[in-house]
């Protein structure tokens, strides 16, 4: 089974390439000329597109075939007072390019729009905004040229006092929303409210693929074991993504793997804050566990030094392989665990 290894966002081995710079609305506001004010957004996101660049070109170096970009990268782009806003065509030749690097390298991205993307809210107004966000994330992939392997991880939400009826009302809310945005999203299990096994059941309804996040699932496990749910996860993979809707199957070279997220406790007294690296041990012995079920499988790295993380943990892996562990260092982004 090959796994590749990727990072969120930002990178600290690189300086001055940081992908979210921003203006706040405060400061938008007091600029006289408004069309002076817009094209100054512009040019901060016309950088953060280069940064964007710069990252994946990061990646290639370092033999990174996965990487999650921020969503900051239009300022204020679903500012309610900026609505009459269309930055697309100001910025087409730099998500063209990014897009254009990413299919040329066979980089895997991705976007997780934050935790105000909620689709099981019973306020119309929430809901309404989570739509324009949403719509924003997938906007920037078109434009990117990416096809839809190109997704935005979401979680289901809150629960409001009754999950199950909070549940339902994803459901429900999620089937409403047009087919270019719901063939974009995969489904992650949270640290405090849905469950590995409440999330996939809904992923089943859906019919969307479901990300599972092993550190999540260790403080939030419900009654079940990541390894007695993975089979059921895997088949929403073979069943609600890109593969089943383009008829692709295991082992044909534009199978999209199943993604897992990886983070370890920040401490003791913070079990669900993310540490600086990631433990791999746990990581380990849930691979292990699952080798031979899929050809691939790809694993983003929630560690708050993110590159430098990745980095760590590939020297963790060669310290494995050299003690007889079965598992072998392809480069430096993957590795292959032998069943």
């Amino acid at each position: 089974m090959i796994v590749r290894f990727g990072f969120v966002a930002m990178s600290v081995q690189l300086e001055d390439a940081s992908p979210s710079r921003t203006m706040t609305m405060a400061t938008f506001s007091k600029l006289a000329d408004r069309e002076a004010a817009l094209r100054r957004l512009e040019l901060i996101a016309e950088q953060n597109l280069h940064n964007t660049l710069k990252l994946l070109k990061h990646c290639r170096y370092m033999g990174v075939k996965l990487y999650r970009m921020t969503s900051k990268i239009i300022p204020l782009a679903t500012h309610e007072q900026l609505k009459d806003w269309d930055p697309y065509p100001a910025l087409a030749r730099g998500f063209a390019d990014v897009g254009s690097f990413a299919r040329e390298h066979g980089i895997r991205v991705s976007f997780h729009p934050d935790h105000f993307t909620v689709l099981s809210t019973p306020r119309e107004e929430v809901y309404r905004n989570s739509i324009i966000m949403l719509d924003y994330h997938v906007r920037m992939l078109e434009a990117m040229g990416l096809d839809d392997r190109a997704t935005c991880n979401i979680h289901i939400g809150g629960s409001y006092g009754d999950k199950p009826t909070s549940g339902q009302r994803f459901i429900s809310q999620f089937n409403s929303m047009d087919d270019r945005l719901k063939h974009r999203i995969t489904l992650e299990n949270d640290d405090k409210t849905f469950t590995a096994l409440e999330t996939l059941r809904i992923s089943e309804q859906v019919g969307v693929p479901m990300v599972l996040d092993i550190h999540h699932h260790a403080v939030n496990p419900g009654n079940e074991e990541a390894e007695a749910l993975w089979p059921d996860i895997l088949r929403t993979w073979e069943r609600s993504s890109w593969n089943s809707r383009n008829g692709v199957t295991m082992g044909d070279p534009h199978w999209l793997p199943p993604k897992l997220h990886v983070s370890s406790p920040k401490s003791v007294s913070d079990p669900r804050g993310h540490a600086d690296y990631v433990d791999p041990q746990p990581l380990l012995a849930f691979l292990y566990a699952i080798a031979g079920s899929t050809s691939a499988v790809d694993v983003m790295i929630e560690a708050k030094r993110k590159d430098e993380s990745l980095l760590k943990l590939m020297d963790d892996f060669r310290e494995a392989e050299a003690s007889g562990a079965p598992i072998r260092v392809i480069d430096g982004g993957s590795v292959e665990v032998l069943s």
